[in-house]
């Protein structure tokens, strides 16, 4: 993103390189290669615009603005001072971003929020950004949102607040059970997951006058030896948990319950899951990045994990986990 970029003059650097329309009003030297800059967009000597840009028209771009390579800005945005878009963004038409969280006519900051729009995220038309903001990488904010908070990586938020009603590249959720009531006679067993080590277990179920029993032992249905379990409950459903994955450790996750949406990613495929059922339940290897959401308010998620609390044990950043991933590919792991 506009790594050692020169200024543009009018001797052949970057800014002579890209397209400008004459309604357009360009104070800023630092325009990319390739770049276009449409009817009545303006922009600010102290901007820094990226290589391979679309600015459309009728956009407005401040000094203290920094926008990466291959960057889509539509019709109607504003980009005001504080905020960053890296490269491979798209931002759709009268998306408004936010840098003062309580403007007041004639009074000017000491400093701006600073909103950070990561790589390859993208901007539903006339959504709303509040402003201090992160929105991570790849992630996809849907038309008319508002976005009250940090979006993370790969989430599809949706509504006013944004809350995340999704993850980019997971089917839609598996549904292990339609049935209200687990069903009496589903046989116990497991299947593979599309993504690498994960399975789902259709667990032991016991039905009489007194109600259903359900249960697993380990090394059988469980399959590893249980030495920690831990309970997830009382989680607001704009609320996300996991994301992150574990070096060593198993997890076997459980909704006893309510339900929950489970993302499985073995760092090339991802696939969602709907738990809701205390006979079902879900096997997370090694090396699978998980994240839980869209508690329902009743949801108890039980985890049984093969090892004890290490929190060294943790990869909490998605990038180092595929680096991880690569790196066991390479030596053949």
């Amino acid at each position: 993103m506009l790594r050692g970029q020169e200024p543009a003059s009018s001797d052949g650097s970057a800014a002579a390189r890209s397209f400008r329309h004459p309604a357009a009003i360009v104070e800023t030297n630092a325009i990319g290669d390739g770049t276009r800059i449409w009817a009545f967009a303006h922009i600010l000597p102290g901007a820094r615009v990226g290589a391979g840009c679309n600015i459309c028209d009728h956009t407005f771009i401040e000094n203290d603005v920094v926008v990466g390579d291959r960057v889509t800005v539509k019709c109607g945005v504003q980009l005001w001072d504080g905020i960053t878009l890296e490269d491979d963004v798209f931002v759709g038409p009268n998306a408004t971003f936010t840098n003062d969280p309580f403007p007041r006519s004639g009074r000017h900051q000491e400093a701006v929020s600073r909103t950070l729009v990561r790589r390859g995220a993208s901007i539903g038309a006339n959504a709303t950004i509040l402003p201090g903001i992160t929105i991570g990488e790849r992630a996809m904010v849907a038309a008319g949102s508002v976005v009250t908070r940090d979006v993370p990586p790969d989430t599809i938020v949706l509504g006013n607040p944004a809350r995340i009603v999704g993850y980019v590249g997971a089917e839609k959720a598996v549904l292990v059970e339609a049935a209200q009531a687990p069903p009496a006679r589903a046989e116990a067993g497991s299947r593979p997951s599309p993504v690498r080590g994960v399975t789902v277990h259709r667990l032991p179920l016991v039905e009489d006058l007194r109600g259903f029993v359900s249960f697993g032992e380990a090394s059988r249905q469980v399959p590893f030896e249980i030495k920690r379990y831990f309970l997830v409950f009382g989680v607001p459903s704009q609320h996300i948990r996991g994301e992150h994955a574990h070096r060593q450790l198993q997890q076997f996750l459980i909704c006893v319950h309510g339900s929950c949406h489970c993302v499985v990613d073995d760092g090339t495929t991802r696939e969602e899951y709907l738990l809701n059922q205390p006979g079902v339940g879900l096997y997370v290897p090694p090396l699978c990045w998980c994240v839980q959401y869209n508690y329902s308010s009743d949801a108890v998620l039980l985890v049984l994990a093969s090892e004890v609390y290490d929190a060294g044990d943790y990869v909490r950043d998605y990038a180092e986990f595929l680096k991880v991933v690569q790196e066991d590919t390479d030596r053949g792991v």
